[in-house]
């Protein structure tokens, strides 16, 4: 359990409490809310921020066991340099309907599922305001998600940025090799003897590592914020996956780099350079593929970009915010 509250880090970075707490929270008790019912009528909750005068917009694409509440501060600074932010929670996770009789197990039939309901969610809701420059932002699995997505679907967006997409997981090399085979065996036993799908084997349920054992970023302040956002809003958060998971997950970072080349619209795959959680020599792999990719390595940052420290992060938002202004310019 992470015991130390927001308020008594005010002193260190007083800023950012005041943000949070002040700007951030106005700005999200304007957001705009539904849900719409994605495929095998599972409900799909999405939000959006949005501005009668603007004409961009830029969807976010949240990761596994995330929310788009973990995003506000993203929302935020968006949404005032005029753009309308959408965002939504995939199934199984975050707002979202639940697939498993335990809530916490991460779990989903088909990858296929999340790339159908990233489809539905941007022609039924973001395309009818019809902007004028529509943008993608993406991380982790929700890279590998767009990816596919864009591969399907090649002139919806001007542009993407993916951080730290799923292009791979990271595991020794021959784990790597044999983990499609194992998680496939996996399921068929799981599909047999269970009811209902469970934890991969060494997996559980949700757990906060502490701040000096996380591998995901290293802003003390937004670590300690995205946990206790998980504390007041319990039913926002899973725990590990299923095995079927794994196996669609893998499957789907195979298919992403198998398709590259058919992808159509400029992307910038941002490489957290310390990355623990992704394999960083898939997404190089990715890159040789995809003549519409271009890569940049965000030195020693972690897995979770938009959550690390300022001096990394700033490097994040700078890199996304000139990528995009380009397609603005020669549109």
């Amino acid at each position: 359990m992470i015991q130390v509250c927001i308020t008594e880090l005010v002193t260190k970075e007083s800023s950012f409490t005041t943000l949070m707490t002040h700007e951030i929270h106005q700005m999200w008790q304007q957001r705009q809310q539904d849900t719409f019912m994605g495929v095998n009528n599972i409900p799909i909750r999405w939000i959006s921020i949005t501005h009668q005068k603007n004409t961009q917009c830029v969807v976010i694409v949240n990761g596994r066991n995330e929310s788009f509440w973990k995003y506000q501060e993203v929302f935020y600074e968006f949404s005032r340099r005029g753009f309308d932010v959408f965002a939504f929670d995939h199934r199984g996770q975050g707002a979202s309907g639940r697939i498993t009789t335990d809530p916490e197990v991460g779990h989903v039939d088909s990858f296929n599922d999340y790339v159908e309901d990233l489809h539905q969610f941007v022609d039924g809701i973001v395309k009818p305001s019809h902007y004028k420059h529509a943008f993608i932002l993406a991380h982790s699995m929700g890279g590998a998600i767009t990816t596919l997505y864009l591969e399907q679907h090649p002139y919806v967006f001007d542009a993407a940025v993916l951080n730290a997409p799923m292009f791979g997981i990271r595991m020794p090399a021959i784990l790597h090799r044999i983990a499609p085979f194992m998680a496939k065996m996996l399921t068929k036993v799981a599909a047999k003897y269970q009811q209902q799908p469970s934890y991969l084997f060494g997996q559980k349920a949700y757990y906060e590592a502490s701040f000096e054992n996380n591998d995901q970023c290293q802003s003390l302040l937004r670590y300690v914020w995205a946990k206790h956002l998980y504390q007041v809003h319990p039913e926002l958060r899973i725990g590990g996956p299923s095995a079927r998971w794994l196996w669609q997950a893998l499957t789907a970072a195979n298919d992403c780099i198998r398709d590259a080349e058919k992808l159509k619209t400029p992307v910038l795959l941002l490489q957290a350079g310390n990355d623990t959680i992704v394999d960083n020599k898939a997404q190089r792999r990715f890159n040789c593929v995809s003549e519409q990719c271009q890569i940049k390595v965000i030195e020693q940052a972690r897995h979770e970009l938009l959550m690390e420290k300022d001096e990394l992060r700033n490097q994040v938002l700078m890199e996304t915010v000139s990528f995009f202004d380009r397609f603005t310019v020669i549109n």
